[in-house]
């Protein structure tokens, strides 16, 4: 599919950082979530507004073009060699982690002054790490997830229920057309699968074990949604509790894997245990289970609605109040929500019970419960009901 979309919260911080030579702008996301497109976006918009060719310098590591460099030393002279002695020059370098040593070639282009510097990556330890050390205080991170439901709306128009099912089926990476049929959808997502365990993850590890890697990943993969903890994973499977955590923190790394901690409501503090884990895209997640448990949606729609407010650029953590589970808890500037996720209310005890949760926190804060159901939606007790097709269409990225 050719149709590009603005993923504008991501822009926005794009814009607002033109011009700082000083500050490098870093955008993070699993493979194949659009980093590179919303570079070559921000490139193209820049050139709108009368910036000459001559003065944007693109170098994506993965092209046939650069994929020899290899040092620093190489990447920095294939840059200096274009950006001249004089003006602003506006830099993109697209999977900066594929050049061992990259951020010193940075940090060279920082001291120029002249350089407005963009560069993108798929693991988040190493850019965080790395960027720490050399280029501390110099440098935001902006991150992209795969395409909000909004967004998958303005590539794929049609019916919303229908264009739905295929977002829980086939996930929400850009290049993923569920017109070109299951069969072409599911190798596409395998390939980018066995690219980021093979590549981003396995290439890093000098005694690297694939097959207990996938084991993992199956295990998280199968258990979204589901209180979970290293113990827990090691036990089931019968692996070593430093190899679990070894590999989990790797697959959270490579961005396959988002971490929710777990938030006690009452006392106000994070608990260090029982967290839950979900998947950055569930199109992958099917294919890397092989189509099992696709049967049971209530799991990845709470999968989706986690996403979803991560996208929004909310901190979200699960809720604990007494012996109870709230969903989600989400803050941003100094206010929070809270949120639980039910595939169907219509029986009377399934809704009493989403109720109950929320009725139990005595504060002010709002309160929303999110079904697929057309009905029974509206406010009760204070509490909003909510179809949850309408709110991801109520996004405003």
């Amino acid at each position: 599919m050719d149709q590009r979309i603005v993923r504008k919260r991501p822009m926005e911080m794009l814009r607002n950082g033109r011009g700082l030579t000083d500050v490098v702008k870093v955008v993070t996301g699993m493979r194949r979530c659009g980093k590179s497109t919303l570079m070559e976006m921000y490139a193209d918009e820049l050139r709108t507004s009368g910036v000459p060719d001559e003065d944007i310098v693109s170098i994506n590591l993965e092209s046939r073009e650069y994929m020899d460099l290899e040092t620093p030393e190489q990447l920095l002279d294939a840059i200096v060699g274009r950006i001249g002695d004089s003006g602003i020059k506006y830099v993109f370098i697209d999977e900066v982690q594929n050049v061992i040593g990259w951020e010193r070639a940075i940090s060279a282009l920082i001291v120029t002054k002249r350089c407005d510097i963009h560069i993108t990556g798929s693991n988040s330890h190493m850019l965080s790490s790395e960027l720490a050390t050399h280029i501390s205080g110099r440098y935001v991170e902006i991150s992209l997830t795969p395409l909000s439901f909004c967004e998958y709306m303005e590539l794929h128009s049609g019916d919303r229920r229908q264009r739905f099912n295929e977002y829980l089926r086939f996930g929400a990476l850009p290049e993923v057309d569920p017109s070109r049929g299951k069969e072409f959808c599911d190798a596409q997502l395998m390939g980018i699968y066995n690219t980021v365990l093979v590549k981003d993850i396995l290439r890093r590890l000098e005694r690297g074990d694939a097959r207990t890697l996938e084991a993992i990943a199956r295990f998280l993969y199968s258990n979204i949604g589901n209180i979970t903890n290293i113990d827990s994973i090691a036990d089931t499977l019968k692996i070593g509790n430093a190899k679990v955590s070894k590999y989990v923190s790797m697959l959270s790394e490579a961005f396959l894997f988002y971490d929710a901690e777990r938030y006690d409501i009452v006392g106000k503090k994070i608990l260090k245990t029982n967290g839950k884990f979900y998947a950055s895209d569930l199109g992958i997640r099917n294919v890397a289970l092989k189509g099992s448990g696709m049967a049971d949606i209530s799991r990845p729609l709470e999968n989706l609605v986690y996403l979803e407010l991560v996208r929004r650029g909310y901190t979200v953590r699960i809720g604990s109040i007494k012996d109870r589970e709230v969903d989600f808890t989400a803050s941003k500037d100094g206010r929070t929500e809270y949120y639980q996720v039910c595939q169907t209310m219509l029986a009377e005890s399934t809704r009493e019970r989403e109720l109950y949760s929320l009725r139990s926190i005595r504060d002010n804060y709002p309160k929303t419960v999110l079904t697929l159901d057309d009905y029974g939606l509206g406010s009760e007790d204070g509490i909003e009901v909510v179809n949850v097709i309408d709110w991801f269409m109520s996004s405003e990225l």
